[in-house]
């Protein structure tokens, strides 16, 4: 009877444990961007395993003075919320996995589920 019961204690342990959510991870693959760079010329941005659940400014378009990127394309396996404010701040949209937007989409953040 002890057996069983020592058992059964060991098994919900473990499926507890099981169960319980691990550290912080990050969106694997690429998120790309244009953005215009000091002499006006059009560049492209990349976020390489960016952190999940984390805001992320883009940094080449964070200055007040600078235009926003844009054409955003997702090669994450995670959704992708854009804002068109530093800091995950204004508008948004959401590209799903493998999911991109042309030039008429401007943005400042981003951040993954």
């Amino acid at each position: 009877m002890r057996l069983r019961t020592t058992l059964a204690a060991a098994v919900g342990a473990l499926t507890l444990l099981v169960a319980l959510p691990g550290p912080a991870s990050a969106a694997e693959g690429t998120f790309s961007y244009v953005y215009t760079d000091i002499a006006g010329e059009p560049r492209l941005g990349v976020l390489v395993d960016p952190e999940s659940r984390e805001c992320i400014t883009i940094p080449e378009a964070a200055g007040e003075y600078v235009p926003p990127a844009h054409s955003p394309r997702n090669r994450t396996d995670s959704s992708a919320t854009v804002f068109t404010g530093p800091d995950c701040d204004g508008e948004h949209y959401t590209l799903r996995p493998g999911g991109s937007a042309s030039a008429r989409l401007k943005l400042r953040s981003v951040v993954f589920s």
